[in-house]
């Protein structure tokens, strides 16, 4: 048995570092972990941003160099239609005597443009051409010519050459006095005058990297800025153990965000678990005593226990019989505490304020030899649970008479004033200390200033406290040493008076 507790402790204690190892590391990794997927996400985002406006950039250049093309080789070809119309060489002032004069002509008074070429063709035969360089001679390529130098009527397209796309325009030539066909050519080499496009995109693209990485540093700084609290969360909860419960996040000097927000809401948290533990772990401890106490008294008892004597026995079991009442009070209490956190603790209905005073008047003064005194009864309906209060006005009533001698005044009362129902019991007893006020709500709390009878559990205000709260109302002490206490239960009334019979 002992090598399996052992064992079996082993395991938890294993198992507990192993929880423990993964917070630490889930605390160390996690807010990185995030922080790296915000700067991945933002880069994607301004990756794609970049994209689309450098693709966008680059299509608007492009479509603006294929026009400014197109217009060039338009504007060449009213060029070459006034001067082949007007038929007179404008070198000599003479008539052109053949199309070679004709082309020739043309392409010497039209200059070419950077990426520009201008081609002469007679019968299908290259003859002329601009003395711009160009990236390949076009005069040289059989399928060029033939595509464009024999053309009939004028013509335009496009050509896919070894230095890339060519976009072109050929206009016949003819004249009366010559039976040759010419053909003038105006030819863009259009890739190399897309270039100045390209470079712009990929400064663009340049540009945007190095904003990106820009962008990239400022992210990490701002989010790992923004993540501050998220990484304090993480510290925090590794910090706080079973017996440490004490650490915060710190949010002085923070914006009001939502994760401040968020900082300040586990806080509160925090402290509402610190709170609960720390009752939790007194009331463990009060209770632990409270029924340890009477175990030991029946236990010391039994072992002296002589079976011989017929008194002594009769006076064990009356000792032992009590003291498992006591026990039994004792734990009705702790179910009844336990029960009151539950939704239907308390079950309302309509109730005569008055009637239910006077019902509970009639029980309390048969409780101990005293002075009872009804006070008022107050005339109204009210909804609530009669039997939770009367539980709660017989247990401040039997309080009132513990701590009150034979022929003291003990008085109870009712009275609805301000949309609130207050049920009181005051007595004439020693009262209440300032330091016991705080405390005399607690579970297992006993008032110590003149107490004349101390065996209850220390619960009966608690349970009071709780029927209370469970109406949505409270709890209030008057009283000072030497001058008695008032109890007062006050609960939300949405009262009225019963209508009177004409």
């Amino acid at each position: 048995m002992t090598t399996a507790r052992t064992t079996t402790a082993r395991m938890t204690t294993a198992r507990m570092t192993t929880m423990a190892a993964d917070r630490h590391t889930l605390g160390r990794w996690a807010p990185r972990a995030a922080r790296t997927r915000i700067i991945g996400w933002v880069l994607l985002l301004v990756l794609l941003a970049l994209a689309l406006v450098t693709f966008v950039t680059w299509r608007l250049l492009i479509r603006t160099i294929d026009e400014r093309m197109d217009t060039a080789l338009r504007a060449e070809v009213e060029e070459f239609t006034q001067i082949a119309s007007a038929d007179v060489d404008p070198d000599t002032g003479r008539p052109f005597a053949t199309v070679d004069d004709v082309l020739q002509t043309l392409i010497t008074y039209n200059l070419a443009r950077p990426n520009e070429k201008f081609l002469g063709y007679v019968d299908g035969r290259y003859r002329f051409q601009s003395r711009i360089e160009a990236p390949i001679l076009l005069s040289e390529d059989p399928a060029f010519t033939a595509l464009a130098g024999s053309v009939t009527d004028t013509a335009m397209g496009s050509y896919d050459s070894a230095a890339g796309e060519v976009r072109y325009l050929a206009v016949p030539v003819t004249l009366a006095s010559d039976p040759s066909r010419g053909v003038a050519v105006v030819a863009y080499f259009a890739d190399q005058e897309r270039e100045s496009a390209d470079e712009s995109a990929q400064l663009m693209l340049a540009v945007g990297a190095g904003t990106m990485l820009l962008a990239a540093a400022g992210a990490w700084v701002v989010a790992g800025r923004v993540l501050q609290p998220v990484r304090d969360v993480a510290a925090t909860a590794h910090g706080i153990t079973e017996t440490d419960l004490s650490g915060r996040i710190p949010v002085d000097g923070r914006p009001g965000d939502e994760l401040t927000e968020l900082a300040v809401t586990v806080n509160a948290m925090l402290d509402r678990v610190e709170r609960g533990v720390a009752a939790q772990r007194r009331f463990l401890d009060d209770a632990g005593h409270e029924l340890r106490t009477p175990i030991t008294i029946v236990r010391g008892h039994l072992d002296v226990l002589d079976p011989a004597d017929p008194a002594d026995v009769r006076e064990t079991v009356a000792l032992v019989d009590d003291e498992l009442d006591r026990m039994n009070r004792l734990v009705s209490d702790l179910l009844l505490l336990a029960r009151a956190e539950q939704p239907a603790f308390v079950r309302p209905q309509p109730v005569d304020v008055a009637a239910l005073t006077a019902d509970v008047f009639g029980k309390v003064r048969r409780l101990a030899e005293r002075e009872w005194v009804l006070e008022t009864a107050a005339d109204a309906d009210v909804p609530l649970d009669p039997q939770r209060v009367t539980q709660a006005l017989v247990a401040l009533a039997d309080n009132a008479a513990r701590y009150t001698a034979p022929g003291d005044r003990i008085a109870l009362g009712s009275q609805v004033s301000g949309g609130e129902l207050r049920f009181w019991v005051s007595d004439s007893g020693p009262g209440i200390a300032e330091e016991d006020r705080a405390r005399v709500f607690e579970r297992f709390a006993r008032g110590a200033a003149g107490a004349r009878r101390s065996d209850g559990a220390g619960l009966g205000l608690s349970i009071v406290q709780a029927i209370a709260a469970a109406h949505g109302g409270r709890v209030l002490l008057d009283g000072r040493p030497g001058s008695g206490a008032t109890f007062t239960v006050v609960l939300p009334a949405d009262a009225h008076r019963p209508q009177e019979d004409p």
